[in-house]
Formats: structure tokens, sequence, C-alpha cells
């Protein structure tokens, strides 16, 4: 059965113990973005919680992240599913998404701020580069818009920083489609682009918004979750928004507006950029009775965007190379070090000598933004195990035969090595950078392994307890 709203998946995730409940009272400006660090370094993926700050400084609603990426496997769990199916899941939504369905009021309509009672200052928004971050972010939004030429609706997830009690400034990286299309269609006729900002919902949602999706997200979250989600009005424009959000804040892009937004801590591990871009005008705020707010934890990786990330493309990228290219790959691996987006093992039954520049050159069709390493690997290689990738690199590769440098390529999204912070942020959408592809697989036949017989060493696991060390 569908979870019904972000509370009903919490509970889900609390039945099976990855929910952890912070009591301790946690300062917003410093103190949630350095102790979910230190969780997500210090406790490995297949163990680590989710995490619930009950009691932040200064505000009266408490705090969720981690919620959807804090492993694989909880990943898996907000879709319904187990890792293995994930990729099944997501194709089966996008082949076929079920609209969503209007309904009078829900929850999201319990509490209706207006006017002067507007005040996006009282949200837990969080500062999560400290001395670095000019502001608190919002980094779980999911954004709605609608194309003004076709009504085509698009949800994306991008960075919004508090300007003030009611606005926000609005980084958009991706200068072509999406959002940016509605807001420079609107601008070319003079007028504002209404928005409206999600933040909590049940996991289909923030999934779609963070994803690239044919056609409509509500109605690929609908499949997703195997029945409609049910959708309102908003209070100030005519956008439609789950009724069983959290909260939502309204509000227009004025046309031809660019103010100072940034730098924030991104994905990579280094600061993004800064410079002139859009904001938002907040017209209306609706919530929940005792709203719980969710934030996305970013940054350095290992971090929740670099494993949605990467799970998510994993599974799309092995579904596409082996199912609709036929191509003989056992798995593929974005490694959670390059951000689920720039490091990308593939493992492979090596049948001819160009196979594995096939697969390189497939990858970099299918999404030419990310993927700036390729390394290919055979089917014995574990490509989720960062030793087992470097051993093959190490011994299985001649540089001056494996090695394939492709200049003029499309950059990895906010990729800092493509120029300097000082670069304005739009210029460096522009700039073109480079791949390499790996071949890390064996020309010829190597000796045998160096290692003991699997025989014997499953003898020893079987009879740890007995050597002494727990």
């Amino acid at each position: 059965m569908a979870y019904k709203d972000l509370r009903d998946y919490l509970v889900a995730l609390e039945k099976i113990g990855k929910l952890h409940h912070v009591k301790k009272e946690v300062d917003p400006g410093w103190e949630v973005a350095a102790y979910t660090r230190r969780v997500f370094q210090r406790i490995p993926r297949e163990r680590r919680p989710a995490l619930m700050f009950e009691r932040i400084k200064g505000h009266d609603m408490p705090l969720v992240a981690g919620i959807l990426g804090a492993s694989p496997e909880v990943y898996a769990l907000s879709l319904e599913t187990t890792v293995d199916k994930i990729a099944d899941k997501w194709s089966h939504a996008q082949n076929n998404p079920i609209p969503p369905v209007r309904v009078a009021t829900g929850p999201v309509k319990d509490v209706i701020l207006t006017g002067d009672r507007i005040d996006i200052t009282k949200l837990p928004l969080c500062i999560w580069t400290r001395g670095e971050d000019p502001a608190p972010y919002v980094t779980g939004p999911c954004v709605i818009s609608v194309d003004p030429e076709t009504g085509e609706r698009n949800m994306g997830t991008y960075r919004l920083m508090q300007k003030g009690p009611r606005k926000f400034g609005l980084f958009l990286t991706n200068t072509w489609r999406d959002m940016y299309a509605h807001i420079m269609k609107n601008e070319r006729a003079g007028k504002a682009t209404p928005c409206a900002v999600v933040i909590g919902c049940d996991p289909s949602v923030p999934l779609t918004s963070v994803s690239r999706i044919r056609g409509d997200e509500l109605g690929v979250a609908g499949a997703l979750r195997g029945e409609p989600l049910e959708v309102v009005k908003c209070e100030t424009n005519d956008l439609e928004i789950p009724a069983h959000a959290e909260i939502v804040i309204e509000g227009h892009v004025p046309a031809h507006i660019r103010e100072p937004e940034g730098p924030f801590g991104e994905y990579t591990g280094y600061m993004g950029g800064s410079g002139p871009s859009f904001v938002i005008d907040v017209t209306a705020i609706t919530h929940r009775r005792e709203p719980i707010y969710q934030a996305f934890f970013s940054q350095m990786p290992p971090s929740e965007s670099s494993c949605i990330r990467g799970t998510g493309r994993d599974v799309a990228l092995r579904q596409h190379l082996t199912r609709v290219l036929r191509l003989p790959v056992k798995d593929v691996h974005l490694l959670e070090a390059g951000g689920g987006a720039s490091f990308l093992a593939v493992s492979t039954k090596r049948d001819h000598p160009a196979l594995p520049q096939r697969i390189m050159w497939a990858v970099w069709a299918y999404e030419p933004s990310f993927s700036k390493w390729v390394v290919v690997v055979d089917e014995d290689i574990d490509v989720r195990d960062y030793f087992q990738v470097l051993w093959a690199m190490s011994w299985h590769v001649q540089p001056a035969q494996d090695i394939y440098v492709n200049r003029d390529t499309a950059v990895v999204g906010l990729d800092p090595s493509v120029a300097e912070p000082s670069v304005d942020q739009h210029e460096r959408k522009t700039v073109l950078s480079s791949k390499v592809g790996v071949d890390a697989t064996r020309k010829h036949k190597f000796p045998a392994l160096s290692v003991p017989p699997r025989a014997d060493m499953d003898r020893i696991d079987a009879h740890w307890s007995e050597y002494g060390l727990e």
C-alpha cells in the first residue's frame, strides 16, 4: 500500500529501526550539519539511520534528514521495494504514469498564512557550511512551475537561499529546460513566473523531483506509489500541489530581476558558485498542523544527495545498457566519492576488444553531463568495492593503449575543476570539459590469482568466532 504522506513513511522507517531521534536541542546554524556529517562519515551505509532532530533551537517544528538517502536500502524502502528491484520500479513508473487527482482540500491547508503573517524565517532552515554559506538554505524543495505556452508542468529540486521573511534566492543549473525555460518564456512576455515550493511529502514526490523525468513528475510519482497523488490548488496562483504535503510556500519569480546568490556547499565537496540569480517573492505559506520540515543532506560525499543521485542513476543506466542496448554489462556504479556523478565503474564480460570503448560511448551518449571518468573492468570485479576497482586499474591497464581522452565534452554539473571560483556561475555553464575512459579489463590470459582457495576462506568464515576476534 502506498505511503499516504511523509508521516506514514517515517513510521515505516521506525519499524525497521532506521530512524534515529535526536532529542538534544540543536543549533541550526552549525550543529545539524556537523552532527549529520559525522553520522554519514562514521556509520557504515548498511547500518546508517535517517535522522529526526526533535528540538531545533529557535523553532517549534522538527527536522528530518537522510530519510531518502541514508543508504541504498533506505532508498529502496522509500520506493517500497528492494535494492535489486529499484530499476524495475522506476522503469514501470516512467512508462505507466498515473495522473494526479484534484481534491477540494487536504492537510496542507490546515494553516494558511498570507500578507503580514508570511515569515519563512520561522522554518528551521540551516547553515550547511558554516563560515561559507552566506545564509540559511532550503536544500530539499520540490519546486513546481508550468510552461506558459504548453501548460506542461515541471517539478525540480533547486537550492533556495533565504533572503528575508518573504524572499528566496533561486539558483538553476539547467539553462535550457524545465523551470529556466518557463522563466525565460514569461520574461519575454514581461510576466512573472508562478511557482510553489513543496517541502515534506511521501517519498515518491521528492524522488521524482530530483530525477530527470520524461513528462509530468507528479504522474510518475503516482505510478511509483501505485495510486494517484491527491493534489489541491494553491491559494495565490493556479498551480496544483500535493494535498498531503507538510509545507508549501507559494510565490512567483519576477521578470528581469537578478540578485546576488550563493555560494553554497555543493555535492562536489566544494563551494558552488555565486553571482546574480533569480528570486522568488513569497505570496503565501500553507502547512499542516505541527508540520515536519524535511532537508536533504548534501555537501562533501558521503551524503544523502550523493546516495540518491548515484543509486537512481545506477539503476537507470544499467537498464539502458543491458535492456535497450543489450550490452553484456554485469553492473554499473557511480562512486559516491564522485558525488554519484563524476566517476563511473562498469563491469562486463569482455567478448570483443572494442567492447570497453563501446560501453564508454554508450554511457556518454546516454547522459553527456556526467561520468567524467568511466572505468570498464572484468565481470569478476565488484564495482562497488573501491579497492577492487583500483586494483584492476593498477594491474590491467597499459596507459598508452588503454586510456582514452575525449576533449570538448559536456561538463559535469558544478565541477570546480573547469574554472576558477571567480568566474561567473552562468558563464561556467558554457565551459566545455573533457572525459576519460579507462579500459581496465584483462586483454590476455593472466596468471592465477594469489589468494587462498574459496573453500578455505569459507571454512574460516564458518568458524570465525573460534579465532577470538570480534
